[in-house]
């Protein structure tokens, strides 16, 4: 049976994985992966690519491209590798997508596959970490990796106040062909850092779990987390 953390769990379990220097990963399950998940197992791939995020896939415009069954099952197993998974509530309010694609599909999937994760939280737990103060202040004593689409823009704002992070490497992500490359490169540079900011949309949820499993580090899905910080 699954355990619900609060965000002051999850904070607490990065906190104990940082300090206990043990691998670990937080991944969030969204609109997006939903309809990943959902290609050819409780939807057709023709009612998948009917919908509006999954034609944005098609045009380059979400660091996927559908169909794409390998992507599916890969989403599957690190769901089932990830040590806290992030599931919206039935009423979510947060993200901008029709309630059929938010935590009613995730059941559907997640039921389908048999995904029954051991930690759970809210799937926008990377929006109320950004918020918090203590986060920050816990990550100035280690040192991060940024992935995302343009991580030296990031690696500026996160050196400067209030932040102050020391950013010890970055690599460049913004599509899903980049998923071996980055996984090596993270590998190659497990001695440099402690913790990973990952912003690369639903294939975080693959790159998470990879990299703590490969480097034995912290690894977290932030997503759009990073846009709320302060400029």
């Amino acid at each position: 049976m699954s355990k619900h953390l609060l965000l002051r769990g999850v904070h607490k379990r990065i906190r104990h994985a940082l300090r206990r220097k043990k691998p670990f990963s937080l991944v969030r399950i969204g609109d997006g992966e939903n309809i990943v998940l959902a290609q050819k197992s409780v939807w057709s791939i023709r009612k998948v690519m009917k919908q509006k995020w999954a034609r944005k896939a098609r045009r380059g415009k979400k660091g996927v491209t559908l169909p794409n069954l390998k992507l599916r099952n890969e989403m599957v197993r690190s769901i089932r590798r990830a040590t806290v998974v992030g599931i919206l509530p039935k009423n979510d309010r947060n993200i901008r997508a029709p309630r059929y694609l938010k935590r009613k599909l995730t059941k559907k999937v997640f039921n389908y596959y048999k995904l029954k994760p051991k930690l759970t939280c809210h799937a926008c737990v990377n929006r109320f970490l950004a918020r918090r103060r203590s986060f920050w202040r816990m990550l100035r004593k280690y040192r991060v990796l940024i992935i995302n689409k343009h991580p030296k823009k990031l690696k500026r704002i996160l050196r400067r106040r209030p932040y102050r992070l020391k950013i010890r490497g970055t690599i460049a992500f913004s599509h899903y062909r980049h998923m071996r490359r980055a996984v090596r490169k993270a590998r190659a540079m497990k001695n440099r850092f402690d913790v990973a900011l990952i912003s690369c949309g639903v294939n975080a949820v693959i790159l998470a779990p990879r990299i703590a499993k490969s480097t034995g580090k912290v690894a977290i899905d932030f997503g759009k987390g990073t846009r709320r910080l302060a400029r």
